[in-house]
Protein backbone atom coordinates (compact mmCIF):
# COMPACT_ATOMS: atom_id res chain seq x y z
CA UNK A 1 0.00 0.00 0.00
CA UNK A 2 1.07 3.58 -0.65
CA UNK A 3 1.11 4.62 2.95
CA UNK A 4 3.78 2.01 3.69
CA UNK A 5 6.21 4.13 1.69
CA UNK A 6 6.54 6.51 4.61
CA UNK A 7 5.36 4.78 7.79
CA UNK A 8 7.61 2.12 9.31
CA UNK A 9 6.34 -0.55 11.71
CA UNK A 10 8.96 -1.05 14.45
CA UNK A 11 6.88 -3.56 16.42
CA UNK A 12 8.05 -6.51 14.34
CA UNK A 13 11.09 -7.58 12.32
CA UNK A 14 14.85 -7.47 12.95
CA UNK A 15 15.80 -4.80 15.50
CA UNK A 16 19.40 -4.25 14.20
CA UNK A 17 18.20 -3.91 10.59
CA UNK A 18 15.42 -1.50 11.57
CA UNK A 19 17.74 0.59 13.73
CA UNK A 20 20.39 0.76 11.01
CA UNK A 21 17.84 1.57 8.30
CA UNK A 22 16.17 4.29 10.40
CA UNK A 23 19.25 5.73 12.12
CA UNK A 24 21.42 6.03 8.99
CA UNK A 25 19.40 8.87 7.37
CA UNK A 26 19.21 10.54 10.79
CA UNK A 27 22.99 10.25 11.11
CA UNK A 28 23.54 11.68 7.65
CA UNK A 29 21.06 14.50 8.35
CA UNK A 30 22.80 15.32 11.64
CA UNK A 31 26.16 15.13 9.88
CA UNK A 32 25.01 17.60 7.28
CA UNK A 33 23.63 19.84 10.04
CA UNK A 34 27.05 19.84 11.71
CA UNK A 35 28.77 20.34 8.35
CA UNK A 36 26.86 23.47 7.51
CA UNK A 37 27.31 24.75 11.07
CA UNK A 38 31.02 23.95 10.80
CA UNK A 39 31.11 25.76 7.46
CA UNK A 40 30.41 28.96 9.38
CA UNK A 41 33.35 28.23 11.70
CA UNK A 42 35.78 27.15 8.98
CA UNK A 43 35.08 29.94 6.47
CA UNK A 44 34.83 32.69 9.10
CA UNK A 45 37.97 31.35 10.80
CA UNK A 46 39.95 31.37 7.57
CA UNK A 47 38.78 34.88 6.62
CA UNK A 48 38.74 36.60 10.06
CA UNK A 49 41.01 34.48 12.28
CA UNK A 50 40.46 33.92 16.00
CA UNK A 51 38.20 36.98 16.36
CA UNK A 52 35.76 35.53 13.84
CA UNK A 53 35.98 32.07 15.44
CA UNK A 54 35.24 33.55 18.85
CA UNK A 55 32.25 35.51 17.51
CA UNK A 56 30.69 32.53 15.75
CA UNK A 57 31.41 30.32 18.77
CA UNK A 58 29.65 32.66 21.20
CA UNK A 59 26.80 33.54 18.83
CA UNK A 60 26.44 29.86 18.04
CA UNK A 61 26.15 29.07 21.76
CA UNK A 62 23.15 31.38 21.99
CA UNK A 63 21.57 29.89 18.88
CA UNK A 64 22.21 26.32 20.07
CA UNK A 65 20.59 27.03 23.43
CA UNK A 66 17.42 28.29 21.73
CA UNK A 67 17.47 25.43 19.22
CA UNK A 68 17.62 22.76 21.89
CA UNK A 69 14.55 24.22 23.59
CA UNK A 70 12.72 23.56 20.31
CA UNK A 71 14.20 20.07 20.09
CA UNK A 72 12.82 19.21 23.52
CA UNK A 73 9.22 19.84 22.44
CA UNK A 74 9.83 18.33 19.01
CA UNK A 75 11.21 15.16 20.54
CA UNK A 76 8.15 14.98 22.80
CA UNK A 77 5.97 15.25 19.72
CA UNK A 78 7.98 12.51 18.02
CA UNK A 79 7.46 10.18 20.99
CA UNK A 80 3.72 10.82 21.16
CA UNK A 81 3.29 10.31 17.42
CA UNK A 82 5.32 7.08 17.53
CA UNK A 83 3.05 5.82 20.30
CA UNK A 84 -0.01 6.76 18.22
CA UNK A 85 1.41 4.68 15.37
CA UNK A 86 2.21 1.73 17.66
CA UNK A 87 -1.29 1.82 19.17
CA UNK A 88 -2.98 2.02 15.76
CA UNK A 89 -4.21 5.60 16.24
CA UNK A 90 -2.93 7.17 12.98
CA UNK A 91 -6.05 9.29 12.61
CA UNK A 92 -5.00 11.41 15.58
CA UNK A 93 -1.66 12.39 14.05
CA UNK A 94 -3.14 15.23 11.94
CA UNK A 95 -4.89 17.01 14.80
CA UNK A 96 -1.87 16.58 17.04
CA UNK A 97 0.44 17.96 14.33
CA UNK A 98 -1.71 21.08 13.91
CA UNK A 99 -1.70 21.67 17.65
CA UNK A 100 2.07 21.19 17.92
CA UNK A 101 2.71 23.43 14.90
CA UNK A 102 0.74 26.37 16.30
CA UNK A 103 2.18 25.99 19.79
CA UNK A 104 5.84 25.77 18.72
CA UNK A 105 5.76 28.60 16.18
CA UNK A 106 3.98 30.85 18.69
CA UNK A 107 6.55 29.89 21.31
CA UNK A 108 9.36 30.70 18.85
CA UNK A 109 7.99 34.20 18.23
CA UNK A 110 7.69 34.96 21.95
CA UNK A 111 11.09 33.51 22.88
CA UNK A 112 12.80 35.17 19.91
CA UNK A 113 11.35 38.56 20.85
CA UNK A 114 12.60 38.27 24.43
CA UNK A 115 16.10 37.21 23.34
CA UNK A 116 16.25 39.99 20.74
CA UNK A 117 15.42 42.55 23.41
CA UNK A 118 18.08 41.29 25.83
CA UNK A 119 20.73 40.03 23.37
CA UNK A 120 23.43 42.47 24.53
CA UNK A 121 22.89 41.48 28.14
CA UNK A 122 23.15 37.80 27.16
CA UNK A 123 26.50 38.41 25.42
CA UNK A 124 27.66 40.32 28.49
CA UNK A 125 26.78 37.40 30.76
CA UNK A 126 28.88 35.16 28.49
CA UNK A 127 31.97 37.32 28.99
CA UNK A 128 32.25 37.96 25.28
CA UNK A 129 35.75 39.29 24.50
CA UNK A 130 35.72 42.96 23.48
CA UNK A 131 37.51 42.21 20.21
CA UNK A 132 34.74 39.83 19.15
CA UNK A 133 31.77 41.73 20.62
CA UNK A 134 30.32 43.36 17.49
CA UNK A 135 30.70 40.29 15.31
CA UNK A 136 29.13 38.07 18.00
CA UNK A 137 26.25 40.56 18.32
CA UNK A 138 25.66 40.56 14.56
CA UNK A 139 25.74 36.75 14.37
CA UNK A 140 23.39 36.16 17.31
CA UNK A 141 20.92 38.87 16.17
CA UNK A 142 20.41 37.30 12.75
CA UNK A 143 20.08 33.80 14.25
CA UNK A 144 17.45 35.02 16.73
CA UNK A 145 15.47 36.64 13.91
CA UNK A 146 15.46 33.28 12.11
CA UNK A 147 14.36 31.29 15.17
CA UNK A 148 10.92 30.50 13.70
CA UNK A 149 12.59 28.54 10.87
CA UNK A 150 14.67 26.52 13.34
CA UNK A 151 11.59 25.63 15.38
CA UNK A 152 9.52 24.91 12.29
CA UNK A 153 12.03 22.49 10.76
CA UNK A 154 12.53 20.62 14.04
CA UNK A 155 8.78 20.29 14.49
CA UNK A 156 7.94 18.98 11.01
CA UNK A 157 10.93 16.63 10.86
CA UNK A 158 9.89 15.25 14.28
CA UNK A 159 6.45 14.42 12.86
CA UNK A 160 8.08 12.50 10.02
CA UNK A 161 10.49 10.68 12.37
CA UNK A 162 7.64 9.76 14.69
CA UNK A 163 6.00 7.95 11.77
CA UNK A 164 9.25 6.18 10.94
CA UNK A 165 10.32 8.37 8.01
CA UNK A 166 13.91 9.55 8.46
CA UNK A 167 14.79 9.66 4.75
CA UNK A 168 13.00 12.85 3.73
CA UNK A 169 14.27 15.06 6.59
CA UNK A 170 17.76 13.95 5.49
CA UNK A 171 17.08 14.95 1.87
CA UNK A 172 15.81 18.39 2.87
CA UNK A 173 18.65 19.14 5.27
CA UNK A 174 21.09 17.95 2.57
CA UNK A 175 19.76 20.55 0.15
CA UNK A 176 19.97 23.16 2.91
CA UNK A 177 23.59 22.20 3.67
CA UNK A 178 24.62 22.80 0.06
CA UNK A 179 22.82 26.14 0.07
CA UNK A 180 24.52 27.16 3.33
CA UNK A 181 28.04 26.42 2.09
CA UNK A 182 27.42 28.33 -1.16
CA UNK A 183 25.98 31.32 0.71
CA UNK A 184 28.85 31.23 3.23
CA UNK A 185 31.37 31.46 0.40
CA UNK A 186 29.46 34.29 -1.30
CA UNK A 187 28.60 36.36 1.80
CA UNK A 188 31.66 35.81 4.03
CA UNK A 189 34.45 35.23 1.53
CA UNK A 190 33.12 37.17 -1.45
CA UNK A 191 31.16 40.10 0.04
CA UNK A 192 33.22 40.28 3.28
CA UNK A 193 30.10 40.42 5.49
CA UNK A 194 31.87 38.68 8.38
CA UNK A 195 29.96 36.72 11.01
CA UNK A 196 26.69 38.35 9.96
CA UNK A 197 27.06 36.85 6.48
CA UNK A 198 27.52 33.38 8.00
CA UNK A 199 24.39 33.85 10.12
CA UNK A 200 22.34 34.99 7.11
CA UNK A 201 23.49 31.90 5.20
CA UNK A 202 22.44 29.66 8.08
CA UNK A 203 19.00 31.26 8.51
CA UNK A 204 18.18 31.18 4.79
CA UNK A 205 19.21 27.52 4.63
CA UNK A 206 17.10 26.61 7.66
CA UNK A 207 14.12 28.44 6.19
CA UNK A 208 14.51 26.48 2.96
CA UNK A 209 14.58 23.10 4.75
CA UNK A 210 11.52 24.11 6.80
CA UNK A 211 9.48 25.00 3.70
CA UNK A 212 10.51 21.75 1.98
CA UNK A 213 9.40 19.68 5.01
CA UNK A 214 6.04 21.47 5.23
CA UNK A 215 5.29 21.04 1.53
CA UNK A 216 6.22 17.36 1.59
CA UNK A 217 4.17 16.62 4.72
CA UNK A 218 1.11 18.38 3.33
CA UNK A 219 1.27 16.69 -0.09
CA UNK A 220 1.93 13.24 1.41
CA UNK A 221 -0.56 13.32 4.29
CA UNK A 222 -3.07 10.94 2.69
CA UNK A 223 -0.37 8.43 1.76
CA UNK A 224 0.76 8.52 5.38
CA UNK A 225 -2.75 7.69 6.57
CA UNK A 226 -3.77 10.91 8.33
CA UNK A 227 -5.74 14.07 7.59
CA UNK A 228 -5.17 17.60 8.79
CA UNK A 229 -7.42 20.65 8.40
CA UNK A 230 -6.93 24.43 8.85
CA UNK A 231 -8.99 24.15 12.05
CA UNK A 232 -6.28 21.91 13.57
CA UNK A 233 -3.87 24.85 13.27
CA UNK A 234 -6.26 27.68 14.15
CA UNK A 235 -7.82 25.98 17.18
CA UNK A 236 -5.29 23.86 19.08
CA UNK A 237 -6.99 21.11 21.07
CA UNK A 238 -6.27 20.79 24.77
CA UNK A 239 -6.44 16.99 24.62
CA UNK A 240 -3.35 17.11 22.38
CA UNK A 241 -1.67 20.19 23.81
CA UNK A 242 -1.74 18.82 27.36
CA UNK A 243 0.42 15.70 26.76
CA UNK A 244 2.74 17.71 24.48
CA UNK A 245 3.36 20.29 27.22
CA UNK A 246 3.43 17.69 29.99
CA UNK A 247 6.12 15.67 28.25
CA UNK A 248 7.70 18.51 26.27
CA UNK A 249 8.54 20.79 29.21
CA UNK A 250 10.88 18.32 30.97
CA UNK A 251 12.40 17.28 27.63
CA UNK A 252 12.92 20.93 26.70
CA UNK A 253 14.34 21.61 30.15
CA UNK A 254 16.69 18.65 29.71
CA UNK A 255 17.89 19.94 26.33
CA UNK A 256 18.03 23.58 27.38
CA UNK A 257 19.58 22.89 30.78
CA UNK A 258 22.53 21.10 29.20
CA UNK A 259 23.13 24.01 26.88
CA UNK A 260 22.50 26.55 29.62
CA UNK A 261 25.23 24.84 31.60
CA UNK A 262 27.46 24.94 28.52
CA UNK A 263 26.78 28.67 28.23
CA UNK A 264 27.70 29.04 31.91
CA UNK A 265 30.87 26.99 31.51
CA UNK A 266 31.82 28.79 28.29
CA UNK A 267 31.32 32.17 29.98
CA UNK A 268 34.09 31.15 32.41
CA UNK A 269 36.20 29.80 29.57
CA UNK A 270 35.78 32.99 27.50
CA UNK A 271 37.36 34.98 30.35
CA UNK A 272 40.69 33.27 29.54
CA UNK A 273 40.98 35.27 26.31
CA UNK A 274 40.40 35.03 22.57
CA UNK A 275 42.59 31.93 21.98
CA UNK A 276 40.76 29.87 24.63
CA UNK A 277 37.41 31.24 23.45
CA UNK A 278 38.26 30.19 19.90
CA UNK A 279 39.20 26.71 21.15
CA UNK A 280 35.87 26.56 23.00
CA UNK A 281 34.15 26.92 19.65
CA UNK A 282 36.22 24.05 18.25
CA UNK A 283 35.40 21.92 21.33
CA UNK A 284 31.71 22.62 20.76
CA UNK A 285 31.98 21.46 17.17
CA UNK A 286 33.84 18.30 18.17
CA UNK A 287 31.13 17.69 20.77
CA UNK A 288 28.58 18.02 18.00
CA UNK A 289 30.47 15.49 15.91
CA UNK A 290 30.73 12.95 18.74
CA UNK A 291 27.01 13.39 19.35
CA UNK A 292 26.14 12.69 15.72
CA UNK A 293 25.80 8.93 16.06
CA UNK A 294 24.65 9.20 19.67
CA UNK A 295 21.79 11.57 18.86
CA UNK A 296 20.85 9.65 15.71
CA UNK A 297 20.64 6.39 17.62
CA UNK A 298 18.77 8.18 20.41
CA UNK A 299 16.18 9.57 17.98
CA UNK A 300 15.78 6.23 16.20
CA UNK A 301 15.66 4.32 19.47
CA UNK A 302 13.07 6.71 20.90
CA UNK A 303 10.70 6.10 17.98
CA UNK A 304 11.27 2.35 18.16
CA UNK A 305 10.73 2.24 21.93
CA UNK A 306 7.70 4.55 21.57
CA UNK A 307 5.99 2.33 19.01
CA UNK A 308 6.61 -0.82 21.02
CA UNK A 309 5.45 0.74 24.29
CA UNK A 310 2.34 2.01 22.48
CA UNK A 311 1.76 -1.51 21.11
CA UNK A 312 2.63 -3.04 24.53
CA UNK A 313 5.37 -5.17 23.00
CA UNK A 314 7.72 -4.68 25.93
CA UNK A 315 9.87 -7.70 25.13
CA UNK A 316 11.42 -5.87 22.15
CA UNK A 317 12.64 -2.90 24.20
CA UNK A 318 15.74 -4.61 25.73
CA UNK A 319 16.82 -5.71 22.25
CA UNK A 320 16.47 -2.14 21.01
CA UNK A 321 18.63 -0.83 23.86
CA UNK A 322 21.38 -3.43 23.42
CA UNK A 323 21.53 -2.71 19.70
CA UNK A 324 21.79 1.01 20.44
CA UNK A 325 24.71 0.35 22.81
CA UNK A 326 26.56 -1.70 20.19
CA UNK A 327 26.32 1.09 17.60
CA UNK A 328 27.31 3.97 19.88
CA UNK A 329 30.21 2.25 21.69
CA UNK A 330 31.83 1.16 18.42
CA UNK A 331 31.56 4.65 16.96
CA UNK A 332 32.94 6.33 20.10
CA UNK A 333 35.94 4.00 20.12
CA UNK A 334 36.67 4.77 16.47
CA UNK A 335 36.48 8.55 16.99
CA UNK A 336 38.77 8.37 20.03
CA UNK A 337 41.33 6.48 17.96
CA UNK A 338 41.19 9.00 15.10
CA UNK A 339 41.66 12.10 17.25
CA UNK A 340 44.58 10.53 19.14
CA UNK A 341 46.35 9.36 15.98
CA UNK A 342 45.76 12.52 13.91
CA UNK A 343 45.31 15.48 16.31
CA UNK A 344 47.09 18.00 14.07
CA UNK A 345 44.92 17.08 11.11
CA UNK A 346 41.68 17.24 13.14
CA UNK A 347 42.31 20.58 14.85
CA UNK A 348 44.06 22.01 11.80
CA UNK A 349 40.73 22.01 9.95
CA UNK A 350 39.68 25.00 12.05
CA UNK A 351 42.87 27.00 12.60
CA UNK A 352 46.65 27.06 12.24
CA UNK A 353 47.25 29.57 15.05
CA UNK A 354 49.90 28.22 17.42
CA UNK A 355 48.18 29.45 20.60
CA UNK A 356 44.92 27.68 19.75
CA UNK A 357 46.72 24.48 18.67
CA UNK A 358 48.64 24.33 21.96
CA UNK A 359 45.35 24.39 23.88
CA UNK A 360 43.96 21.73 21.53
CA UNK A 361 46.73 19.31 22.55
CA UNK A 362 45.74 19.77 26.21
CA UNK A 363 42.17 18.83 25.31
CA UNK A 364 43.05 15.41 23.82
CA UNK A 365 42.51 13.24 26.98
CA UNK A 366 39.21 15.01 27.67
CA UNK A 367 37.94 14.15 24.19
CA UNK A 368 37.96 10.40 24.99
CA UNK A 369 35.90 10.96 28.14
CA UNK A 370 33.54 13.11 26.08
CA UNK A 371 33.09 10.54 23.30
CA UNK A 372 32.45 7.59 25.64
CA UNK A 373 29.95 9.57 27.71
CA UNK A 374 28.00 10.38 24.58
CA UNK A 375 27.94 6.68 23.65
CA UNK A 376 26.75 5.50 27.08
CA UNK A 377 23.89 7.97 27.55
CA UNK A 378 22.26 7.55 24.14
CA UNK A 379 20.49 4.15 24.67
CA UNK A 380 19.25 5.22 28.10
CA UNK A 381 17.87 8.47 26.73
CA UNK A 382 16.08 6.44 24.06
CA UNK A 383 14.35 4.43 26.80
CA UNK A 384 13.51 7.47 28.94
CA UNK A 385 12.23 9.50 25.98
CA UNK A 386 10.47 6.68 24.13
CA UNK A 387 8.54 5.53 27.20
CA UNK A 388 7.27 9.07 27.72
CA UNK A 389 8.11 9.41 31.40
CA UNK A 390 8.12 13.13 32.21
CA UNK A 391 9.27 12.63 35.81
CA UNK A 392 12.44 10.75 34.88
CA UNK A 393 13.06 13.26 32.10
CA UNK A 394 12.79 16.10 34.59
CA UNK A 395 15.13 14.41 37.07
CA UNK A 396 17.64 13.80 34.27
CA UNK A 397 17.32 17.41 33.16
CA UNK A 398 18.14 18.80 36.58
CA UNK A 399 20.93 16.35 37.46
CA UNK A 400 22.60 16.09 34.06
CA UNK A 401 21.82 19.55 32.75
CA UNK A 402 22.55 21.67 35.80
CA UNK A 403 23.72 19.99 39.01
CA UNK A 404 26.44 17.73 37.62
CA UNK A 405 27.65 19.87 34.71
CA UNK A 406 27.95 23.11 36.61
CA UNK A 407 28.99 21.39 39.85
CA UNK A 408 31.76 19.27 38.32
CA UNK A 409 32.97 22.13 36.13
CA UNK A 410 33.35 24.46 39.11
CA UNK A 411 34.90 21.69 41.23
CA UNK A 412 37.54 20.81 38.66
CA UNK A 413 38.01 24.21 37.05
CA UNK A 414 37.97 26.48 40.11
CA UNK A 415 38.29 24.47 43.33
CA UNK A 416 40.97 22.08 42.03
CA UNK A 417 42.57 24.79 39.88
CA UNK A 418 42.47 22.95 36.53
CA UNK A 419 41.25 26.13 34.78
CA UNK A 420 39.64 25.73 31.33
CA UNK A 421 40.65 22.04 31.08
CA UNK A 422 38.78 21.42 34.33
CA UNK A 423 35.65 23.06 32.93
CA UNK A 424 35.77 20.90 29.82
CA UNK A 425 36.44 17.71 31.83
CA UNK A 426 33.58 18.46 34.25
CA UNK A 427 31.19 18.89 31.34
CA UNK A 428 32.39 15.59 29.80
CA UNK A 429 32.02 13.61 33.06
CA UNK A 430 28.51 14.98 33.63
CA UNK A 431 27.47 13.34 30.34
CA UNK A 432 27.42 9.94 32.08
CA UNK A 433 24.53 10.97 34.36
CA UNK A 434 21.70 9.75 32.06
CA UNK A 435 23.43 6.36 31.85
CA UNK A 436 23.17 5.75 35.59
CA UNK A 437 19.65 7.18 35.84
CA UNK A 438 18.58 5.02 32.90
CA UNK A 439 19.98 1.88 34.51
CA UNK A 440 17.86 2.43 37.62
CA UNK A 441 14.81 3.26 35.50
CA UNK A 442 15.20 0.17 33.31
CA UNK A 443 15.58 -2.32 36.14
CA UNK A 444 12.66 -0.75 38.02
CA UNK A 445 10.34 -1.83 35.19
CA UNK A 446 8.22 1.33 35.52
CA UNK A 447 8.84 2.22 31.86
CA UNK A 448 6.24 -0.43 30.99
CA UNK A 449 3.43 1.60 32.54
CA UNK A 450 4.26 5.20 31.60
CA UNK A 451 2.48 5.84 28.30
CA UNK A 452 1.31 9.09 26.73
CA UNK A 453 -0.96 7.60 24.13
CA UNK A 454 -4.32 9.38 24.23
CA UNK A 455 -6.97 6.76 24.72
CA UNK A 456 -9.52 6.06 22.06
CA UNK A 457 -12.89 7.67 22.74
CA UNK A 458 -15.62 5.32 23.84
CA UNK A 459 -18.50 4.97 21.45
Amino acid sequence: MAKQRFITDFTQGSVPKQLLRFATPLLLANLLQVVYNMADMVIVGQVMGSVGLSAVSIGGDVSSFLTFVAMGFSNAGQVIISQFIGAGQKRKVGAFTGTMFTFLLGFAVVLGSICLLFRQGILGLMNTPEAAWQEALNYSTVCILGLVFIYGYNMVSAVLRGMGDSKHPFIFIGLAAVMNVVLDIVLVWGLKMGAMGAAIATVFSQGFSFVCCVVFLWRSRQEMGFEVSPDDFLHPKMEYLSPLVKLGIPMAIKSAAIHFSKLFVNSWINSYGVAVSAMAGIVNKLSSICNLISNSVNAAGSSMVGQNVGAQKYERVPRIMLTCFAFTLCSASLMSLIIYLFPQAVFGIFTDEAAVMAIAMEFLPVSVVLFMGSACRSPMNALINGSGNHRVNFATAILDGIVMRIGLSILLGVVLGMDYIGFWLGDALAGYTPFFIGLVYYFSGSWKTRKYVIKEEKA
